[in-house]
């Protein structure tokens, strides 16, 4: 084999040395764990458990040297029972950016008014459709609370582009947080707290449907993302160190890394989706493809624990929360 073969990554290099890597162990149910000790365990389980040890590491090391934290999810997060664990973050300020998707602040706003309920992943459609409920997954969204959405929405743009022709998103979202005031709300916290709340895509939703109605009869109205992307690479430029915890893929995710192109990256990443590289989505991509495009610093600590953000991040949140706790 030529040593380009192997430099490209074909073949790995021989390890002749393995006396400065743990043993593979786990541990004995008779111990009495708490959420950071069992997640402390799975460093030396392997697979996935040892990633996702690897992933509170990484958070801690981004608090202990206040690193500017972006956080970033899709929209099927807050679809799920994540938004509650989110909540929490922006509350106690242990963030200082999200990112999301259209569907990521229009469901917020939904679940102030009405639940979602858990429903199934083989309910038919045709059924559904017939009795007005919408399917994310495993999870039922009756109409109605579109509905709601829309009765909260129309009167706040309304006011909101009286007084000014001109707005971003990222001013839009805030306007909607502090008018919702809910302390369930994720929006809610982020206007209380001043974060940030950047939504590249936010027309991809009943935002842009409202848009599009508005259109009609207003046509001065601006949603202005030129302003929105020099906001968000203002705050990585300025910030001393970056790092960012990323739930899924999409444009959320991309957004976040592109932004941090200008600083020649991120300096701590953390993903968690269930995506694939092999069909050269950045959605599935890791860490070290981001670090081709300068998206994340050639020196930056990283891992991706490829799961279901629904089943390893409330094991990290845990954890997480209880480590911030005791510091």
């Amino acid at each position: 084999m030529t040593d380009d073969f192997v430099r490209l990554g074909h073949r790995p290099a021989p390890v002749n040395d393995l006396k400065d890597h743990p043993d593979i162990k786990g541990f004995s149910l008779d111990e009495n764990l708490s959420a950071s000790g069992l997640l402390e365990k799975y460093a030396t389980i392997g697979f996935q458990a040892s990633h996702l040890a690897r992933a509170l590491e990484i958070i801690k090391a981004m608090r202990r040297e206040n690193a500017t934290i972006f956080f970033t999810f899709t929209g099927n997060m807050v679809s799920s029972g994540l938004r509650e664990l989110i909540v929490h973050l922006v509350k106690n300020n242990y963030i200082d950016v999200l990112v999301t998707n259209a569907g990521g602040v229009e469901e917020d706003v939904m679940k102030c008014f009405k639940p979602f309920k858990l429903g199934s992943f083989h309910a038919q459609g045709k059924l559904l459709f017939d009795e007005s409920i919408h399917r994310i997954g495993n999870i039922f969204v009756p109409t109605d609370r579109y509905a709601e959405l829309d009765k909260f929405l129309s009167p706040l743009l309304d006011d909101v582009f009286s007084k000014q022709k001109k707005v971003t998103p990222l001013e839009l979202l805030k306007v909607v947080g502090a008018r919702l005031d809910n302390d369930e709300s994720i929006l809610s916290w982020a206007a209380r707290n001043d974060i940030p709340v950047f939504c590249p895509g936010i027309q991809d939703g009943s935002f842009g449907q409202l848009f599009y109605f508005r259109s009609h009869s207003d046509k001065e109205f601006v949603v202005d993302i030129a302003r929105e992307a020099k906001a968000i690479t203002d705050i990585a430029l300025n910030a001393d160190s970056t790092g960012a915890v990323i739930l899924g893929g999409g444009i959320a995710k991309h957004f976040t890394l592109l932004n941090n192109i200008l600083r020649d990256g991120l300096d701590y990443a953390v993903f968690i989706n269930t995506g694939e590289e092999f069909d050269g989505s950045d959605s599935g991509a890791r860490p070290d493809e981001a670090v081709s495009w300068a998206k994340v610093s050639t020196k930056a600590l990283t891992v991706k624990v490829h799961c279901d953000a629904t089943i390893a991040f409330p094991l990290l949140a845990v954890s997480w929360a209880e480590w911030e706790r005791s510091r």
